[in-house]
C-alpha cells in the first residue's frame, strides 16, 4: 500500500515538477552517488566535477536522449578523471597523456577496483533509464536554483574532503624551489670512480608522520647488518607528482616529467654526467620498458642500457602480481649485485621497483596474504600499510643480502620514494607526510689500504 500511494503521489506531481525531480536525479545524484560514499573514508575534493556536471545538465536540459546521454558520459569521465588524478597527484594532462597504458593495469587483480568499476556500471545504467525521462526546467528560477544547489554541494564536498586537502594533486607552480635527494647527498660529488654508484626509486615509499611507523618502515632498508658496512645517513626530501616525475626528480635534477625528454637529450641529467665521467650506466624497472615510454627517454637522459621485466625474468626472476603485474622486486638485486661484481668500469646503476603499487594486493607470491606473520598490530589497525611494509621487507632483505656479500664491490647507495602512497581512505594515508617522502644513503666505508677501485 505504501508503494502504491508514493507511486500515486509521483503521478499527482505535475510534469513541470516531475522534469525538475528527474533532473536533479540525473545531474546532481547518479553522477555523485558513488563518491559521496567514499566522504566516509575520505578521497580528493571534487567541486569542479560536480559544478561542470550540473552546468552540463542545464545546456541539456531539453536536448534530446542521445545527447544528453552523451553528456553525461563526458561529465563523469571528467569526474573520474579528475578524482584519479587527485588521489595519484597528477595534473590532468598528464593523466590523459598516460591513458594509453591503461592496457596494462590489471584492475581484476584489486577488490578495490573491482567494486569501482561495479559503481561505474551502475551508474551509467541508472543514467541510461532516467535521461530517457524528460529533465526540462521549466522556469528561470529553477534553472538559478539548481545551479545554487550544485555550488553548495560542491562546496560542501570540499568540506568533507578536510583534513588531506593537500595530499592531492600536487603539482609545482612556476617556480618552485628544488630539492631532491640526489641533491641533498651530493651524489655526484661522491662519484669519484673508486666506488659504484646506486640509486633505487622505491614505488610509493612514502615518510610516515608517526614516528614510530617512519623507524619501521626505514629499518626494512636500514638493517643491522649494514652499518659494519655502510655509514648510513636518512633524510627526507620534497615530492610532487607521480612516479615518473620522481625519476625526473631524482635523475635529471628538475621538476617535471618524462614527455620533455621523449625526443630530446638532457646532457643534465645524473646518468649523462656521470657517463661522461667513465661510468657505464644502466637502469632496471620490475615492469616493461613500454610503460611510460621508458625504452624512448631513459637512453635521452644517458643510460646506456636498460634492463625491463622480460629480460630480468629470463635472468632468474619471477613474476609476481598486482595492479601491474611484474616481476618480483625481490629476485632484481641479484642481477644489480652481479652486474657489479663482474664490471670492468665504475658503474651507475639505477632500479626502480613496483611490487609496491598501490593498491597491494594479497598474495602468496608476495607474501602479503598473511600480514599477521609480519605484524598483528599494524595489519589490525592500518592493513594495507602492513602488506607495503611487508613488500619493503622483502625488497630491503634482498637487497642487504646482496650487499654486504664479501665480494660485493665498494657501492655508494641511495634508496628513496618517488612519492606519498596515494591511498584514497583518509585512515591510511593520514599516516604520511602530503610533500615529503624519505631518502636513505649507504656510504661504503672507505676500503682498506691499497685497494684499488671498484673495476680494478
Amino acid at each position: 500500500m505504501d508503494v502504491a500511494l508514493d507511486v500515486g503521489t509521483w503521478d499527482r506531481q505535475p510534469n513541470s515538477v516531475r522534469s525538475l525531480l528527474n533532473w536533479l536525479l540525473c545531474w546532481i545524484v547518479l553522477p555523485n552517488l558513488s563518491f559521496c560514499l567514499i566522504w566516509i573514508v575520505g578521497g580528493p575534493p571534487r567541486s569542479w566535477p560536480v559544478i561542470v556536471t550540473a552546468v552540463v545538465g542545464i545546456l541539456l536540459h531539453r536536448a534530446p536522449f542521445p545527447l544528453k546521454f552523451a553528456g553525461f558520459l563526458g561529465a563523469l569521465t571528467y569526474s573520474v578523471l579528475q578524482y584519479i588524478s587527485g588521489i595519484f597527484n597528477l595534473s590532468i594532462a598528464s593523466l590523459a597523456f598516460s591513458l594509453k597504458f591503461a592496457a596494462e593495469l590489471s584492475p581484476s587483480a584489486s577488490p578495490e577496483y573491482v567494486a569501482a568499476l561495479f559503481a561505474l556500471a551502475g551508474t551509467l545504467v541508472g543514467a541510461f533509464f532516467a535521461l530517457r525521462r524528460s529533465t526540462v526546467l521549466a522556469k528561470p528560477t529553477w534553472i538559478v536554483g539548481v545551479a545554487c544547489l550544485a555550488y553548495t554541494f560542491g562546496a560542501f564536498d570540499v568540506y568533507m574532503a578536510q583534513g588531506k586537502r593537500g595530499t592531492y594533486k600536487r603539482v609545482p607552480e612556476a617556480g618552485a624551489p628544488f630539492d631532491s635527494a640526489a641533491h641533498e647527498t651530493g651524489l655526484l660529488q661522491l662519484a669519484d670512480g673508486r666506488r659504484h654508484v646506486l640509486v633505487v626509486i622505491v614505488e610509493s615509499f612514502g615518510l610516515p608522520v608517526d614516528a614510530p611507523l617512519r623507524n619501521k618502515l626505514l629499518s626494512t632498508f636500514v638493517r643491522p647488518e649494514l652499518r659494519g658496512r655502510y655509514d648510513v645517513t636518512t633524510g627526507d626530501t620534497l615530492f610532487y607528482g607521480s612516479t615518473t616525475n620522481g625519476e625526473v626528480r631524482e635523475m635529471c635534477g628538475r621538476w617535471g616529467d618524462y614527455p620533455a625528454l621523449m625526443n630530446a637529450k638532457d646532457s643534465g641529467c645524473l646518468p649523462a654526467q656521470l657517463a661522461a665521467k667513465g661510468y657505464e650506466t644502466q637502469a632496471w624497472h620490475s615492469f616493461e620498458g613500454y610503460m611510460f615510454d621508458r625504452t624512448a627517454w631513459y637512453p635521452n637522459i644517458g643510460f646506456q642500457q636498460s634492463h625491463f621485466a622480460t629480460e630480468i625474468r629470463r635472468g632468474g626472476a619471477k613474476p609476481c602480481p598486482g595492479v601491474f603485474a611484474g616481476v618480483c622486486d625481490r629476485d632484481v638485486p641479484a642481477q644489480i649485485a652481479r652486474t657489479l661484481k663482474f664490471a670492468k668500469q665504475p658503474q651507475f646503476a639505477y632500479w626502480l621497483t613496483v611490487n609496491s603499487h598501490l593498491p597491494v594486493v594479497e598474495s602468496t607470491q608476495l607474501e602479503t596474504d598473511n600480514c599477521v606473520r609480519y605484524d598483528p598490530e599494524l595489519n589490525r589497525d592500518f592493513p594495507m600499510i602492513c602488506r607495503q611494509l611487508a613488500i619493503f621487507d622483502e625488497i630491503g632483505k634482498a637487497l642487504s643480502r646482496q650487499i654486504t656479500a664479501p665480494d660485493f664491490p665498494p657501492t655508494d647507495i641511495l634508496i628513496v620514494g618517488d612519492h606519498i602512497p596515494p591511498f584514497f581512505d583518509r585512515h591510511h594515508r593520514e599516516q604520511f607526510a602530503g610533500d615529503r617522502v624519505p631518502w636513505i644513503l649507504l656510504k661504503a666505508r672507505a676500503p682498506a689500504a691499497g685497494a684499488g677501485p671498484p673495476h680494478a
